[in-house]
């Protein structure tokens, strides 16, 4: 436990009906006592006090409560005050403490020191900061999910086999003079598939997680007039974006977050696609280009009445794709052209003004980025992906030695490598930059 006494502020800035100090260490107790003008504090029992300034004199009237440790958040004794929500009256609180002997707690602090103090894994507390940013509703249930362990417990069983592999494997390696061939068996190779398997599905509900979490980045792209502004107002449910007849209104990127059934977006509408000899125009379609190259997906608009224009546009995108980025045509105002809504592979005939096809076009984003939200899910982050990313390449390799050569050295080096980088995730095996990285994205409350 830290020597430190840490204190801030835990609810949100400006005006309340309530506002919440947190202490955590060593003093935590004794500043609650004198602050309170409680003779002493009972563990998990609010008591209504005076709240008192160093020199006695009453600062306001409120609730305090004491979690004596271990049996806290941190680990560590834990008093929070609960005072009326006035941002001067919080603020004068948090000094007394800090004059008392506590300092300002850094972001993330208390869940930090959870961590360290074997309370929380490192997913569950990053599950913590999820849930308090979920966008939506089956973001902040896969973020509980999370938070109770259900991705550690996943990991964790799989580390457990990775280690039970592991035995075999090392145990063949040690003991060659045994007349039964270990490698040769068919017991590892088994195994090996098994634990191959169980990563990949642990990887596809993570990529849901994932996407839950940090939102799908959807770019709009067409020529002139095609329709793509009407098209973002379309999908926000609001006008945000000016339309008019005259070619090139859009001149720079904007922006829009929405929910698609769940899954959080972000539109982003461009400048039309053409030559140009105006410098704003020209500097708006470099920054389109650029938000295409980065996109998670592309919508292609193109009048319906100008399908030419399609083919040529078409390949132009194509080549500033990253591979495996969806590319989705769509072909707008068929209520210009008296045309039914439609969906055929990866095109779509709607109507951005009025709304017809929209469901249809909502239905293929999904499809093919492969959202399928579903129970038992949770939140994942980008490191989580990499790591299983990296966890699955090891072992293809080590099963490639297996199969080939039997170089039961080579495999239970990949297994190893591949039991290091799962243990990554739940910060079993962690270095400082990382955990300085993630807890410094947490609100200094918490």
């Amino acid at each position: 436990m830290s020597s430190d006494t840490i204190v801030a502020i835990a609810t949100p800035s400006g005006r309340g009906g309530v506002g919440i100090i947190r202490l955590s260490g060593p003093l935590a107790y004794a500043i609650g006592v004198q602050l309170s003008n409680q003779k002493n504090l009972v563990p998990r029992i609010a008591s209504y006090s005076q709240l008192l300034n160093k020199q006695g004199d009453l600062l306001d009237n409120g609730l305090v409560i004491y979690f004596k440790a271990p049996h806290s958040f941190t680990g560590e004794d834990i008093v929070e005050f609960q005072a009326h929500g006035s941002p001067l009256l919080l603020d004068c609180l948090l000094n007394e403490c800090v004059a008392c002997g506590a300092r300002l707690a850094r972001p993330g602090e208390f869940s930090e020191r959870a961590f360290i103090n074997d309370k929380i894994d490192l997913t569950q507390a990053e599950a913590i900061a999820d849930l308090i940013q979920a966008s939506s509703l089956t973001a902040a249930r896969m973020a509980v999910r999370s938070l109770q362990g259900d991705f550690s417990s996943k990991i964790n069983d799989l580390n457990e086999k990775l280690i039970h592999l592991r035995l075999y494997v090392e145990a063949a390696i040690d003991f060659p003079e045994e007349e039964i061939d270990f490698l040769g068996d068919g017991k590892v190779a088994l195994m090996l598939d098994e634990i191959i398997n169980r990563l990949t599905k642990i990887r596809a509900s993570a990529t849901q997680g994932a996407l839950l979490r940090e939102g799908l980045s959807i770019v709009i792209a067409g020529k002139p007039n095609a329709g793509k502004s009407t098209l973002i107002n379309c999908l926000a449910g609001r006008e945000v974006a000016i339309v008019t007849d005259v070619a090139g209104t859009t001149r720079d990127v904007m922006r829009e977050h929405i929910l698609m059934d769940d899954l959080p977006v972000h539109i982003i509408d461009t400048a039309g696609l053409r030559e140009s000899d105006d410098v704003v125009e020209q500097e708006g379609i470099r920054r389109a280009w650029k938000e295409v190259s980065q996109a998670d997906c592309v919508l292609m608009v193109t009048d319906i009445r100008q399908v030419d224009q399609a083919s040529e546009l078409d390949q132009a995108i194509r080549n500033h794709l990253p591979e495996g980025v969806p590319l989705i045509k769509i072909f707008n105002k068929i209520d210009a052209a008296n045309t039914e809504a439609s969906s055929k592979g990866d095109t779509i005939f709607l109507s951005a003004k009025t709304a017809e096809g929209i469901n249809l076009l909502k239905d293929k984003i999904k499809e093919l980025v492969g959202f399928q939200p579903a129970e038992g899910q949770f939140l994942a982050r980008r490191r989580h992906l990499q790591a299983l990313d990296s966890a699955h390449q090891l072992l293809l390799t080590g099963q490639q030695q297996l199969i080939t050569s039997r170089a039961g050295e080579l495999l239970a080096e990949d297994l190893r490598l591949a039991h290091l980088v799962l243990c990554e995730i739940t910060g079993e095996f962690s270095s400082d930059d990382l955990l300085g990285k993630i807890f410094s994205s947490f609100c200094i409350g918490k």
